[in-house]
């Protein structure tokens, strides 16, 4: 199964992963800025096509991340996935952003039995989830997500660029002070729990936060 992974939840990222594939990966592109993903995400998975000489047709499946992340950034790669899906007439899964951290935890030598993720939220908040993890298996989503103050997180182990933030209120792993959701974990996660016949999520986003924009009201009478 070839699966194109797609992730705006903080960085744009998308990936190309296959079960057939060295370590599963057929190709992957990611930026370090977070604030340009309109920009970026569409030439950047045509590039990714091309180069690694596949079409829409050869794709068996999509899947984006649906946050917790902010509005605009969300937007842009959900709106790319069900565009790229509707045209090319594939089936389209969901899968929350924080579990690409989540795997990439698991796959390393710094795992703990049990762990946060974190990720910038802004306003001085992060998005969170708590996981759980054993030995040979794929991470466990055990709580969240959730969005707020560090200072209320559980005294847990902490991954990802959130932690980064708030190294002096969280136990930070260090080696994951700056890591953000990637798609080629995304995908590697959904390639995994696809092959073990897991059901995944659909394309909902997950802002957590209600909008900053509202319906105005009525207009005042000038009289």
């Amino acid at each position: 199964m070839l699966i194109l992974a797609i992730d705006t939840s903080a960085v744009a990222s998308a990936a190309l992963v296959s079960g057939d594939a060295l370590e599963g990966v057929v190709g992957s592109f990611s930026t370090e800025d977070t604030r340009s993903h309109a920009e970026v995400l569409a030439p950047g998975i045509e590039q990714m096509l091309f180069d690694a000489g596949v079409s829409g047709s050869d794709v068996d499946a999509l899947v984006v991340g649906v946050g917790p992340g902010p509005f605009t950034g969300l937007r842009s790669g959900i709106a790319t996935a069900r565009t790229l899906a509707f045209v090319w007439g594939k089936p389209l899964h969901g899968l929350m952003s924080l579990d690409a951290v989540a795997l990439e935890v698991a796959e390393s030598t710094a795992a703990a039995p049990e762990f946060l993720v974190v990720t910038d939220a802004r306003r001085k908040e992060v998005y969170w989830a708590r996981y759980s993890l054993a030995d040979g298996q794929l991470p466990v989503l055990e709580d969240g997500p959730h969005v707020g103050f560090a200072n209320d997180l559980p005294d847990l182990p902490a991954y990802g660029a959130g932690a980064g933030l708030y190294a002096d209120t969280l136990k930070v792993n260090p080696d994951f002070a700056q890591e953000q959701p990637d798609a080629l974990y995304l995908g590697q996660f959904a390639l995994a729990r696809l092959a073990a016949g897991d059901a995944l999520l659909d394309s909902t986003p997950l802002y957590l936060r209600e909008s900053d924009a509202q319906v105005p009201g009525p207009r005042k009478r000038a009289l």
